[in-house]
C-alpha cells in the first residue's frame, strides 16, 4: 500500500492519498481545489492513476477539488450517497464500500458534525486506520451548529462507530490545527477533552452548546460549489487552459 498525508494550510486540511501498491491505482480523501496542483504532481511522482476522489463530507471551510480533478485525470467522484448529489459518479455507503485495487475502504455512517458525514475504514495487515473526517479530530470534534449538526447525533457516532473500534486503530482525522499527524482510539476516548475522559451525553450537548464560534470564512462560496462537486466560474477555462501532462488520465 501506498499512503501519503498532504496538508492545506489556509483550512489546515489534511488530504489522503491512498493507493494500491499492486495496480497503482489510487484515491484521494478529501481533496482541496487550491492544491491540485501539488497532488497531480504526487501521483506522477509515484506513477499512480487517480481511481477516485472520495469526501468525508459537504465542507463549509474550503472548496473540493472533486470536479476539478475528474476533468484534469477523469477519475470518478465519489460522495457519501446520503448527501444525494447528483454531480456525483459514485455513492458509497455501509453496504457498498470503495474498492481501489486490492485496498477496500469501508465506510461508516458517521452524522453530527453534518448529517451526512462518513468515517472511512482501511484494514491492512498490522494496521488499522479510520479517516474521520470532521467527526472526531485529534483531541476535538467538528462543531454541530450548521449544516444540519447534530450534537447528540455526533456523540451516538464517535462512541458507537469510532470508539468501538480497537484502541490501536490510527486516527486520521480531516483537520488539524496544531500541527498533529495521527492518533489513536484508545488515546481519544482516553483524552479527548469533549468527547472522551467518560464524558456524558448531556455534558457533551453543553461543551458544543457554549462554543460561540465565528462561521468559517469561506461557508458563503464553499457550501454552493461543494453541492455541485467543487464546481466553481471559470472551470471551463482553467481546464482548457491546463496544459497536457504526465498525470493527465484518460
Amino acid at each position: 500500500m501506498i499512503f501519503r498525508q498532504l496538508f492545506e494550510q489556509e483550512s489546515s486540511t489534511y488530504t489522503y492519498l491512498i493507493a494500491c501498491g499492486d495496480t497503482k491505482r489510487a484515491v484521494l480523501i478529501d481533496p482541496v481545489l487550491e492544491t491540485v496542483g501539488r497532488d497531480l504532481a504526487v501521483l506522477a511522482e509515484l506513477g499512480l492513476e487517480l481511481e477516485y476522489s472520495l469526501e468525508t463530507h459537504i465542507h463549509a471551510d474550503h472548496i473540493t477539488a472533486a470536479c476539478r480533478l475528474r476533468s484534469l485525470t477523469g477519475c470518478k467522484v465519489a460522495y457519501p450517497e446520503t448527501d444525494g448529489l447528483a454531480c456525483a459518479d459514485v455513492l458509497v455507503n455501509e453496504v457498498n464500500p470503495l474498492q481501489v485495487g486490492a485496498l477496500t475502504l469501508q465506510p461508516l455512517f458517521t452524522p453530527g458534525h453534518t448529517d451526512a458525514h462518513h468515517s472511512y475504514l482501511l484494514e491492512r495487515p498490522g494496521a488499522l486506520r479510520i479517516f474521520t473526517g470532521d467527526a472526531l479530530l485529534i483531541d476535538g470534534c467538528g462543531r454541530t451548529d450548521f449544516q444540519n449538526g447534530d450534537a447528540p447525533a455526533l456523540y451516538g457516532s464517535v462512541h458507537e462507530k469510532l470508539f468501538s473500534l480497537p484502541g490501536d486503530a490510527l486516527v486520521y482525522p480531516a483537520h488539524d490545527y496544531e500541527h498533529r499527524h495521527v492518533s489513536t482510539v484508545a488515546q481519544e476516548r482516553e483524552r479527548n477533552p469533549r468527547l472522551g475522559r467518560g464524558r456524558t451525553l448531556d455534558e457533551f450537548v453543553e461543551i458544543m452548546a457554549k462554543l460561540n464560534l465565528p462561521y468559517p470564512k469561506r461557508i458563503d462560496a464553499a457550501v454552493p460549489a461543494n453541492l455541485l462537486c467543487g464546481a466553481c466560474p471559470g472551470e471551463e477555462q482553467a481546464i482548457a487552459s491546463e496544459p497536457p501532462g504526465p498525470s493527465r488520465q484518460g
